[in-house]
């Protein structure tokens, strides 16, 4: 139950600030702030996680800045749910913030498995029941259950002197989810009949008429393909973190007389943490894979983690043969139970290719759109949140700056009086006084490279880019005292093109020439500092790339002093 606040202080303000996830689907890092402008108390929903791409050669994780919290009151950190855009950052920046963590149990589990991974288990976690309540201060937070593509997704009722606020969290409304409870309509109904102050709502599918869809729909369209397979293996890709969606593979297995075999660390950790907590209570015992791969192939299903074509997830090594117990070849099928997400569609369709290659025969939710149903609410359930929610002011968050900018429309056409639409770094004020952006507060990305979290403008990624287009020359040679070169001068290149006319070994050998005239005119003291003699051969071997290849590489130099 909700606590009654006592009267605000004079000068205080109730604030929003997003570090990550407004103007980006994921990366999700969202604060609350109570209290003067000198004097004030936070608390943050979610510290998640993106993606790197092609523009982060060998980054795979990318988390927000947490700079600007550094030093502040944090008196705690709400996790809605355990997507990884929501939780994946903890095990990076939890040391950086030193603030307990509040979850309900199967998120707990998840979190407190991550943190451990990393060697992190002095982290305070604190589990919240379904529908639970916790005080923080001046914030009094009530868990308001949700439906989404996850178990245990949370909307947080935060409840303060100045106001209410709901943050939805991931959602969409399914009057039949497979697993978990449906929304909790009586408690958002509750808030609007209140008086709501403002509303922090997902964006993802603003764009999208209509409604999302229940997992009960999916159910049925799993249990009618599979069905209809008779020969063959059956692969089928989903999120692992979907339990409902695994639920629904195994029971249309089950009715098509296969057994199923999880293929991917993902997929038993979930299972794992759903187990713990009563979600996955299946009755089948399921196979190993390496005992899948002695059953008759018109019996087995693999459930198996790389929907999204990541390079080392079981799909993926599926596709390329190196799996080593999952074959599959022409009459097997593979099904994607999933959604394209924006950025992965050149990885995904690689994938696809790979195992058409092998006669893998495939099925997609845009050949067979009952197969997949989205977590995230369309038009028509975001209309409806606002009939029940009716705040004073709507945040659009968890988006693209476009799908902002439309649900700030979308909630002015539904008559919401104020919209405000942050960009991260923004501090919103709530309250007092009409809803503004009043400041906006240092803010950014991090990279985990080489497991250290290191700043996005970071020496080592920058030389990475530019190698990775540019290429590499390393030259290296020897100097006597009186810095003439006394060895022959070795080039030599990385990833710079040679053809039958321009063989890469004549181009090097024509650098090699260059660098030693570069040498050789340096005069006096000049060639005994290493600095200006790198520097020279540096100069003229960018110059002379330039007129070969169109390109700069990098250029290391290395000199022996004799």
């Amino acid at each position: 139950m909700t606590k009654i606040k006592a009267k605000p202080n004079s000068g205080d303000e109730l604030v929003f600030l997003p570090l990550g996830g407004s103007g980006e689907v994921g990366m999700n890092l969202n604060c609350y702030g109570y209290g003067s402008e000198e004097d004030r108390q936070w608390i943050l929903v979610d510290v998640g996680v993106t993606f790197g791409d092609s523009t982060t050669p060998g980054v795979d994780i990318i988390v927000p800045d947490p700079a600007f919290l550094e030093g502040e009151t944090i008196r705690g950190i709400l996790l809605t749910h355990a997507h990884e855009d929501h939780i994946g950052a903890l095990p990076w920046l939890w040391e950086r913030l030193k603030a307990p963590l509040y979850a309900t149990p199967f998120t707990a589990f998840l979190i407190r498995e991550k943190l451990r991974d990393r060697g992190l288990r002095e982290v305070k976690i604190i589990e919240v029941p379904i529908g639970g309540h916790v005080d923080l201060g001046p914030f009094s937070v009530d868990f308001i259950t949700m439906t989404h593509s996850i178990a245990e997704p949370n909307g947080l009722k935060i409840t303060t002197p100045l106001g209410t606020v709901f943050h939805t969290g991931d959602w969409k409304l399914d009057p039949a989810p497979v697993i978990g409870k449906p929304t909790d309509v009586a408690a958002i109904q509750k808030m609007g009949d209140e008086g709501l102050l403002a509303m922090v709502c997902d964006s993802t599918n603003v764009f999208v008429e209509g409604e999302a869809g229940s997992e009960t729909e999916a159910q049925a369209g799993l249990i009618e393909l599979i069905g209809s397979l008779k020969t063959g293996k059956i692969a089928v890709g989903c999120f692992a973190s979907n339990v409902a969606r695994m639920v629904s593979v195994i029971k249309a297995a089950d009715k098509a007389g296969r057994r199923v075999a999880l293929a991917g660390r993902s997929m038993h950790r979930i299972t794992a943490a759903a187990k713990h907590v009563g979600l996955f209570n299946e009755s089948r015992a399921i196979l190993s894979e390496d005992e899948a791969r002695h059953w008759p192939a018109d019996e087995i299903l693999y459930l198996c983690t790389g929907s999204q074509g990541e390079d080392r997830a079981a799909l993926s090594r599926v596709a390329d043969g190196s799996h080593p117990f999952i074959k599959l070849g022409l009459g097997d099928h593979c099904l994607f139970s999933s959604r394209v997400i924006p950025g992965n569609e050149l990885a995904i369709a690689d994938l696809q290719d790979r195992l058409a290659d092998r006669g893998v025969r495939l099925y997609t939710e845009k050949d067979h759109p009952g197969i997949h149903v989205s977590g995230h609410p369309c038009r028509d359930e975001m209309r409806q949140m606002y009939a029940w929610a009716r705040p004073r002011i709507s945040v659009p968050t968890h988006g693209m700056r476009r799908h902002l900018m439309e649900h700030a429309a979308l909630a002015r056409d539904l008559g919401v009086p104020e919209t405000v639409t942050p960009r991260n770094g923004d501090l919103v004020r709530l309250a007092p006084g009409k809803a503004a952006i009043i400041d906006e507060v240092p803010n950014g990305r991090l990279y985990v490279d080489g497991g250290m979290v290191v700043t996005e403008k970071g020496e080592a990624l920058r030389e990475r880019r530019h190698a990775s287009t540019n290429g590499v020359l390393v030259v290296s040679f020897a100097m006597d005292k009186r810095g003439k070169i006394v060895s022959d001068i070795d080039v030599r290149g990385i990833g710079l093109p040679g053809d039958e006319v321009t063989p890469l070994g004549n181009a090097l050998d024509d650098l090699a020439e260059r660098v030693e005239q570069a040498v050789t005119s340096l005069k006096g003291e000049a060639r005994d500092d290493d600095m200006v003699v790198e520097q020279a051969v540096a100069r003229v071997l960018k110059k002379a790339s330039q007129q070969i290849w169109d390109r700069r590489p990098i250029v290391e130099t290395v000199i022996l002093r004799l």
